[in-house]
């Protein structure tokens, strides 16, 4: 029997309703058949260069059968169990111990989620619960940043700094406060004479906290490098600041590494840049290279302690079903393992700067704005004034449409393009995303 054409598997897709869905824009999609490296190829014969890796995720590059077997062996035991009542796994016990200090010393205890909206959600709630063991339960809101993302619970699309995402799905949920992040290309914040942005994005950090009162704030939420926002990398002087501020007025820091963790700028983790430690680590993506859902908050050895003091009335009673998942915590442990084995990081470093060098040659089109990224993540901006720096969405989208129809897969996020390939990738494969970007820009001139 003969496979389905790619017009059938299109029309039978109609009855499955996709992530950020409308119909225009998923009226043709790519129907994708198999993967192998950083490669991927549909129904309908195009083999595509994968320049996001998924969704910022698949970092082992796709057809890792190390991690095929891992699930395979895993479920063959047992793939499930609940964590919950009292019950634990040998999957989960192990890499939640793999996890202890591996990010930050003082990080030692996980918290298992399927994926980093999951995460952060359970971030907010362990900040709040946190305060109310501490006798301060007005400490309730939650400070992020404009243009940020966070995922698509309701807690965490409010969170998020992204207004598109939230215009369908109001009233807002309260306790969710806004500040300017530190965009050294186009800060919309308020820049004082002689002052870095860096420091000015951080001061308005300070001046929410004085108008709201730290007596109000839980946690400060930020992603070390913003993604969906456009791939904004802060400058070296902002996060030390915030770290600092928050000590200072007793606000728990949450880093969103949903997409920055495991290797993907360079380091395991993206605060490890600027040397800066935060209290509760959201984690999802990457730790399984996508081959099972798996997230989750690491939280500090002071967070643990007060919970262990809680009386039964004071019980975490917080939870999902998969949380601690035997299949994906069995997957996790591969996949660290052969990121280690590989020395991801310093992929990302050596290959990032590689991919950086060569997408700052477009720089010489007058639409590109701006080349900027850390480790094996980068965004392109495009304009349609230089000088202006006029954002131009329609022009990226258009170049991202000319670069798919040339076998390259990138992200438009408004008029940014996004890159993020597979950690995996190897140098002629960084050199084709150049060329082919290139190849597409030459044809929206």
């Amino acid at each position: 029997m003969s496979k389905p054409d790619t017009a059938t598997w299109i029309e039978k897709d109609r009855k499955q309703l996709h992530p950020v869905y409308h119909p225009k824009s998923h009226a043709n999609p790519l129907v994708i058949e198999r993967g192998e490296g950083v490669w991927l190829y549909t129904t309908d014969g195009q083999k595509i260069l994968d320049g996001m890796a998924g969704l910022w995720n698949v970092n082992a590059g796709y057809g890792r059968e190390e991690l095929a077997q891992a699930a395979f062996d895993q479920m063959k035991r047992m793939a499930f169990t609940s964590n919950f009542s009292g019950m634990t796994n040998l999957p989960s016990i192990t890499l939640a111990d793999k996890l202890a200090g591996f990010a930050y010393p003082g990080l030692n205890t996980t918290f298992f989620t399927s994926g980093g909206s999951e995460a952060n959600d359970s971030a907010f709630k362990t900040a709040r619960y946190y305060w109310k063991r501490k006798g301060k339960p007005g400490k309730y809101k939650v400070i992020a940043r404009k243009g940020s993302y966070h995922g698509v619970t309701l807690s965490a699309t409010f969170a998020t700094g992204l207004e598109k995402y939230q215009t369908m799905f109001g009233p807002a949920v309260d306790g969710f406060v806004h500040i300017p992040a530190p965009n050294l290309y186009r800060y919309e914040g308020d820049l004082k004479p002689g002052e870095s942005v860096g420091l000015a994005a951080a001061r308005a950090l300070k001046e929410v906290i004085q108008r709201e009162g730290k007596d109000a704030i839980a946690a400060f939420i930020a992603e070390p490098v913003m993604g969906v926002g456009g791939v904004i990398v802060p400058p070296p002087d902002y996060f030390p600041h915030v770290r600092e501020i928050c000590d200072e007025n007793e606000i728990l820091f949450i880093a969103d590494e949903v997409i920055t963790g495991f290797g993907r700028t360079g380091e395991w983790f993206a605060l490890k840049h600027w040397n800066v430690k935060p209290d509760i680590l959201s984690f999802a993506k990457a730790i399984t290279s996508g081959y099972a859902q798996l997230g989750g908050i690491q939280i500090s050895d002071e967070i643990r302690e007060t919970m262990e003091s809680a009386t039964e009335t004071e019980t975490y009673m917080h939870g999902f079903t998969y949380s601690g998942h035997a299949m994906a915590c069995a997957v996790g442990l591969k996949n660290i393992e052969l990121m280690e084995k590989e020395n991801f990081p310093a992929r990302a470093r050596e290959l990032g700067a590689r991919l950086q060098e060569g997408l700052k040659t477009l720089l010489e089109f007058p639409f590109v704005g701006e080349v900027r990224g850390i480790g094996l993540v980068c965004g392109v901006e495009i304009v349609s004034n230089k000088d202006a720096k006029t954002a131009d969405p329609a022009t990226a989208m258009k170049i991202f449409k000319a670069a798919q129809v040339r076998g390259l897969r990138s992200r438009p996020l408004g008029n940014v393009l996004a890159f993020s390939p597979p950690l995996s990738i190897n140098e002629d494969e960084i050199d084709e995303i150049v060329k082919r970007l290139g190849a597409a820009m030459d044809g929206v001139v």
